[in-house]
Formats: structure tokens, sequence, C-alpha cells
């Protein structure tokens, strides 16, 4: 494979301005929708989040949409990740969705901030025990000696609440993603793509049409 010559034509319905919801939050669901319905597409929740941290610097992962609704997009993560430190440095945040199997992706920018306890405490309780243990048995971004010794802490665990129901880590919660601009793209022949972007202005939303 060159990668200088790998490329894919997109044909693809036009993205308009008329067929678009006036909220940029029912139209991201409509697109998940949407991409939850093609087969081949593994996790359409997967978002690309990228942070910056006290020094300035850029860091990008992928973390999985838990929840959307007025308030904007729901994640989880351990409070003591590199993450979660940048976060409580620079709240500001940028996320970004592809589906390639539609020749989409969605761009978002916005402040995070912690959920409440309850919110926190509520999906947790929903997740397989597990990712449950897991969650107990690793201190996410911090150095660790090899693969034995997690295993080691995931069996301590494990034998610390056998027989019980695993509670939440206080150092493990949600964030929720309060949405300030989100882009949609569509890809179009000859790389004129459709791009639609969403501004907050107060309360309301503008629509504006960007070049590709």
């Amino acid at each position: 494979m060159n990668i200088h010559s790998s490329r894919d034509t997109y044909a693809s319905a036009p993205l308009l301005e008329g067929e678009v919801a006036a909220d940029p939050i029912e139209q991201l669901q409509r697109w998940l929708d949407e991409a939850y319905a093609v087969q081949e597409i593994r996790e359409p929740n997967a978002m690309c989040l990228s942070t910056v941290d006290r020094e300035g610097r850029v860091s990008s992962r992928m973390v999985l949409l838990r929840g959307l609704d007025g308030r904007g997009l729901t994640f989880y993560t351990s409070y003591f990740s590199r993450k979660a430190h940048a976060i409580e440095a620079h709240p500001r945040v940028a996320v970004a969705f592809y589906w390639p199997a539609l020749h989409r992706q969605v761009r978002v920018e916005g402040t995070a901030a912690p959920l409440s306890e309850d919110e926190s405490d509520a999906y947790f309780a929903s997740r397989p025990r597990g990712h449950q243990l897991g969650a107990w048995a690793s201190e996410q971004s911090e150095r660790i000696e090899d693969r034995a010794t997690l295993a080691e802490r995931m069996a301590h665990f494990e034998e610390r609440f056998e027989g019980d129901d695993v509670p939440r880590p206080h150092s493990w919660g949600g964030y929720l993603i309060a949405p300030t601009y989100l882009e949609f793209w569509q890809g179009q022949p000859n790389r004129l793509h459709d791009r639609l972007a969403y501004e907050r202005d107060g309360r309301r939303w503008s629509i504006a049409r960007l070049q590709p």
C-alpha cells in the first residue's frame, strides 16, 4: 500500500441546511442512530477526546460516549487519569467522531465538568462486574511493573468484593461536555465535502456552511 496514493472516493447524498435538525444534539443523535444501523461500524459511540494539560501539551485518546441529551455529551473515566488532570487544568475540550462507512465526521468543542455522584453511581452500577472490578484494579495512567502485577490487583479485588455488589470507587466517575460548537462533515465527490457548523448564540444555535 502506497500512503501517498491511497485514497477513498466519496459518493454520498449532500448534507443540506434545510434537512438537518435545528438543534445539533438532535442531529448528532440522528447520525449516531444511522451509524448503529450499519453492521460494519464497530462502536459507533467511540470518539477521540482531546485535552490540554497545564504545560499546554495536547493529548488525544479514544473514549466511549455514554450519554447524549440536551445538556451535552457524557463519558466516564478515572479521576486520576491523565485526561482528568488535564480537564481540571483546562476544561475546554474537543471531540471527534468518524464513521468511514458513512463518509461522515462530527467535531464537537465545549467545556467538560464532572457529573454528579448520583449519575456516576447509576452508570457504574450498570456496568459488567468485571469492568467494575477493573476500575478498582487499575490506577489509570500510573506506571506499573508488569502485566502480572495488574492481574494480582484484579484478583485481590475479586476476593475483596466476593459475594457483594462492587461500589463505585471515588476515583472514578463521569464528565459532561457542554458543547459550544459542533460541525457535521459529509464526504462528497472531488473533495467538495459538505461542512455544516453549529455555534451557540445565547440559548439558540446558528448554522453556517463552511468551505471544504
